[in-house]
């Protein structure tokens, strides 16, 4: 294996010391436990003292398994971390000064003082980041191994989880996502015998981990995780594996935390104080090492001038995080979104007719054909085209490792997308039905929005997430909701709602090559009703930029995706009596184009809003509350709504078209605001 550590090459004689890693090796070993510990002895009297806020949590009793792990793996391969994290970053490289600003807080910090102890990364060492989520690394590192797969690069993943986040659904359809696929990844249970009180007996019906590993038919094996060459020994077996193509593994390292769950909690006493002693005195991983280290030789003096050697360099760290400077608000908005792409224009759409679903599946097939970082993957979307045949002939034309189907497993599939658009590519994922992505939201709201942010704007995270949304063709209240405000609602997501063909493929397209992660959401209507003309060619659309669809001088109509054709229509029949509406089409929910609605606004001096969605807490009321506080003087009339009344999508063809919005509701609000009095010319305040 290239980056296996040097081996001795003397043969045991009867009755000396087993063969094993150079005494050189040990003691970079012995340090690296040393700087862990010492590293973590000093964070938690900081912390006592005030100056580490919020909180840590510390993996002091557990440095074996770091150092063992991080020593199988080669220069250019990836971690994947938990909040119990400090250890997994030192032992793959990560600075110490800048690993303890940030705990500090500070400018100089991995994060810029923006995610703290459970968040740092490095992306120069292949750590992708701790996480504050339990088993959140489990999906991303699926996804960091995915991408080393499609690129060809041999690198292995390492996630590390604790034996808590093996009870979370993500262990289960992590592991088999990556035994099916045969990924690169080791999934690594730092088994310290308790979530945060509750023991692992407790807690699981099979309380051995490892022997979860028959499940998926890939190896698992429990191991002393506080002998740090049983952990390199199971880990490199793990990782000559996954190089060689066959696949991940599980290695479960019993272990032991030396103190409380975190350096906040202060519990009862929950562990029986024989237990403690037993772990804490007799199998202190560094104990251990140091009998080995003398065994071949290694006297007191020298373990203590390595020691020694370690709390020079936490004190020189410590001075270092002290003396940097505290990060000002000027990192807060680039942190959160990368920068959008430059406007290239909009291209006449020309004479070509093409409908929603295959302007949409051609943009995604011209991004494939032009970039071979872009990825597609969904439940369903490879053989048989989607649901919807969005991806038809697209697995075809592409091949199947760039075109996937998935087991239905949304949560994995998320989160396997963050790690993969961490590691080089731009992964695509279709929910088949919007209502679905209820099981994404941790990997969308906590993950891709956020790890942007919590690193300081150092890393982008290009993914798309897309599928249908919305009513109208009786599938009910699980399969018709309109749900795009809870993620125009979360900063660091891009939000797209196209209404037609030419711009659902141009801002796909736009979509797909930008940096920051994008839900991009399209109703099932328009899938069935829209049609127009599409350029042949290949073009992007400028993201955050609305569309006049129809100009006017009385009353400006911002309506939303496949709301937009009824407030045209609602427009046509307010035309007859007088009044000319203004319809806005904003395209992009997040960044929203308001100067051009409130250019709009000042125009005409009254505003109704359009949305499928319901009404109460609705995007609609976003647009209302900024145009009532930036144009209220140019107001004539409050700002109407027009949305779905406060109930779940019934069933029931015409219960459901009822509560869906149509041109008469969006007419007769227009009329409200413009003061109508009965039918015929338009009567209206001026």
């Amino acid at each position: 294996m290239k980056n296996a550590v040097p081996r001795s090459r003397s043969t045991k004689p009867a009755g000396e010391v087993a063969p094993g890693p150079d005494t050189e090796v040990l003691e970079r070993f012995y340090k690296e436990l040393w700087r862990i510990r010492l590293f973590e002895e000093r964070a938690t009297e900081l912390f006592k003292k005030g100056i580490i806020k919020g909180t840590a949590h510390s993996c002091i009793g557990q440095e074996a398994v770091a150092v063992g792990a991080c020593a199988a793996l080669a220069a250019d391969d990836y971690i994947v971390s938990n909040h119990r994290g400090h250890g997994h970053c030192i032992a793959k490289g990560a600075d110490l000064g800048s690993m303890m600003a940030e705990l500090f807080g500070k400018d100089t910090g991995y994060g810029h003082g923006m995610g703290g102890s459970m968040h740092i990364a490095s992306m120069k060492h292949g750590i992708l980041g701790a996480n504050g989520i339990v088993g959140a690394g489990l999906g991303i590192g699926t996804g960091a191994a995915l991408s080393s797969d499609i690129r060809g690069s041999k690198q292995v993943t390492v996630a590390f989880f604790g034996d808590g986040a093996a009870n979370e659904g993500i262990f289960h359809e992590a592991l088999n996502l990556a035994a099916l696929w045969k990924l690169p990844v080791i999934f690594l249970c730092e088994n310290n015998r308790y979530g945060l009180s509750l023991g692992v007996a407790e807690a699981s019906a099979v309380p051995e981990i490892s022997r979860r590993a028959a499940s998926y038919g890939i190896p698992g094996e429990t191991i002393d995780g506080n002998d740090v060459l049983s952990v390199l020994e199971a880990t490199s077996r793990a990782v000559t594996r996954a190089r060689a193509g066959a696949g991940p593994s599980l290695i479960e390292a019993m272990t032991y935390r030396w103190g409380d769950h975190s350096m906040r909690t202060n519990l009862p006493r929950y562990r029986p104080v024989e237990e403690e002693d037993l772990w804490l005195n007799q199998k202190d991983p560094i104990r251990q090492l140091g009998e080995v280290l003398a065994e071949r030789q290694v006297n007191a003096m020298r373990l203590d001038e390595i020691k020694a050697g370690v709390a020079l360099e936490i004190d020189a760290c410590v001075s270092i995080a002290e003396a940097a400077a505290e990060p000002t608000s000027a990192i807060l908005f680039p942190s959160v979104t990368a920068p959008l792409l430059p406007d290239m224009g909009e291209p006449d759409p020309g004479s070509r007719m093409l409908g929603y679903v295959e302007a949409v599946r051609e943009a995604m097939d011209q991004e494939l054909a032009r970039d071979p970082s872009v990825l597609v993957m969904g439940e369903d979307v490879g053989r048989i085209g989607g649901l919807f045949a969005a991806t038809k002939g697209l697995q075809e034309a592409h091949g199947a490792s760039r075109v996937r189907d998935t087991p239905i497993s949304e949560n994995v599939l998320a989160n396997a997308a963050v790690g993969a658009a961490m590691t080089g590519m731009r992964p695509i994922v279709e929910v088949q039905f919007f209502d679905f992505i209820t099981h994404m939201m941790d990997a969308i709201v906590n993950q891709a929005a956020k790890l942007r942010f919590m690193l300081g704007g150092e890393i982008a995270i290009p993914l798309v997430i897309r599928g249908p949304q919305g009513g109208g063709i009786r599938l009910g209240a699980q399969h018709s909701q309109s749900l795009e405000s809870w993620f125009a609602h979360v900063p660091g997501l891009v939000v797209i709602g196209p209404s037609n063909p030419y711009d659902a493929k141009g801002l796909l397209a736009a979509a797909i090559e930008d940096n920051n992660p994008v839900v991009f959401i399209e109703h099932k209507l328009l899938y069935q009703m829209s049609n127009g003309p599409v350029p042949e060619q290949r073009y992007r659309l400028p993201i955050g930029k609305a569309k006049i669809r129809r100009e006017g001088s009385h009353v400006t109509i911002v309506a939303t995706m496949a709301m937009v054709d009824v407030a045209l229509a609602a427009a046509k029949e307010l035309a007859r009596q007088g009044i000319e509406a203004e319809v806005i089409d904003p395209r992009t929910l997040r960044p929203l184009d308001m100067p051009t609605i409130l250019d709009s606004v000042r125009k005409t001096n009254r505003c109704v809003v359009v949305t499928e969605g319901w009404k109460t807490h609705g995007f609609g009321a976003e647009i209302s509350a900024q145009i009532m506080e930036q144009a209220f003087d140019d107001l004539d009339a409050p700002v109407l709504r027009v949305g779905m009344d406060d109930v779940p999508m019934p069933y029931n063809a015409n219960l459901e078209r009822d509560l869906i919005p149509n041109a008469r509701r969006v007419a007769d609000a227009a009329r409200t605001v413009c003061y109508v009095q009965g039918q015929g010319n338009s009567n209206f305040a001026t």
